[in-house]
């Protein structure tokens, strides 16, 4: 089972993961080989963990992979994730995967780029804000020869 949340913030959605699809393989009964948990953008496509399943999958030591929601592996491409993990051998389960109509997808996919491009312009502010913070007590520092 692959579980992931994207800040330290959403750690107790792990637990709620894990919970969801522990149950779902009990119930259809799934042996679990190993739990990979990670805390790490959907964006990222350089995820420490992702990117050894990533490798796994390609060399055909994974036979499947269940997990709670498509976003948790890919926010973008889960599509071309599966159809990479059906060529290579492994089993992709979304446990909460309701089908979504065209426009649906669309209008999800659109709010979470809009998500994304606003993390960013927060995360940039936030760092200009601290390079002026930073400036400003080099500024105030005394200097050696007062």
């Amino acid at each position: 089972m692959y579980l992931r949340v994207s800040t330290s913030a959403q750690k107790p959605d792990l637990k709620n993961q894990k919970a969801a699809v522990e149950t779902y393989c009990t119930h259809h009964k799934i042996l679990v080989d190993e739990s990979i948990e990670e805390i790490a953008s959907g964006l990222n496509y350089k995820r420490p963990k992702f990117s050894k399943l990533f490798e796994e999958i390609e060399l055909g030591q994974v036979s499947r992979i269940v997990i709670a929601h498509k976003d948790r592996l890919v926010r973008f491409g889960f599509e071309w994730f599966e159809s990479f993990c059906t060529r290579h051998g492994a089993e992709v389960i979304v446990i909460n995967g309701d089908p979504l109509s065209p426009e649906q997808e669309l209008v999800q996919d659109l709010l979470s780029i809009v998500h994304i491009f606003s993390a960013r312009l927060y995360g940039l502010r936030s760092y200009k804000k601290a390079i002026k913070d930073a400036a400003s007590q080099k500024d105030s520092a005394p200097t050696q020869s007062e």
